[in-house]
């Protein structure tokens, strides 16, 4: 049965705008999709391995092209697991709000686990290349603020530009997106956008 990988990077459960946009984007692509499993990943309460000295050493060792410790083939083992998990599903569904400007610290924890090399990323004489093999990626992003592109607030955006760039870095360019901007505005502007980015994501799970 093919999967879907959610990936969830907000602690605020019902109350979070980027994940209201992702569940409806699955509830319609499982809807008109139903072979597809599911499979959440919530950042928040997932016990996520630390990036520390055995990890970092290991991959270290891997660009030296260097052996592992016990310690540090454990440590690296972790890494694999999460690293196979995107290699391993069909699609990929993320709910990801904007804290300071860019990523919740648990999202970046999550990036620094599977940024790995020989593992989501090679090196040649070309440079780097990605190793997870490309597939469709669904981003609900939300943002207090309103950043569109070509104006003043644009520079600040470390969110969506970030994202996208590390996915690519790993392989997958095929990344799909709404956001639900400004919702520190009026709570009838926070509605409007909440549900356009709803409405928009229902439609773009039709060809995903």
């Amino acid at each position: 049965m093919p999967a879907i990988l959610y990936i969830k990077a907000s602690p605020r459960g019902p109350r979070s705008h980027s994940i209201a946009v992702a569940d409806a984007f699955l509830e319609a692509y499982q809807e008109a999709n139903p072979q597809y499993l599911v499979t959440t990943r919530n950042l928040f309460e997932d016990d996520l391995p630390p990036f520390d000295g055995p990890t970092l050493q290991a991959k270290y060792n891997v660009l030296h092209g260097l052996t592992h410790d016990p310690a540090q083939q454990r440590a690296w083992q972790q890494v694999k697991r999460y690293v196979d998990e995107l290699k391993d599903c069909a699609r990929i569904v993320m709910a990801v709000p904007m804290w300071n400007f860019s990523l919740p610290y648990r999202l970046k924890h999550y990036i620094d686990l599977v940024v790995q090399p020989g593992l989501s990323f090679g090196v040649n004489e070309d440079g780097a290349f990605g190793l997870i093999p490309d597939k469709p990626v669904f981003i609900a992003y939300a943002s207090g603020g309103a950043y569109p592109p070509g104006s003043g607030a644009a520079v600040m955006d470390h969110q969506k530009p970030y994202l996208e760039m590390i996915l690519g870095y790993m392989g997958l360019k095929d990344v799909r997106s709404v956001r639900v901007e400004a919702t520190l505005s009026s709570d009838a502007q926070v509605e409007e956008s909440r549900s356009g980015a709803i409405a928009k994501a229902r439609e773009m799970a039709k060809d995903f």
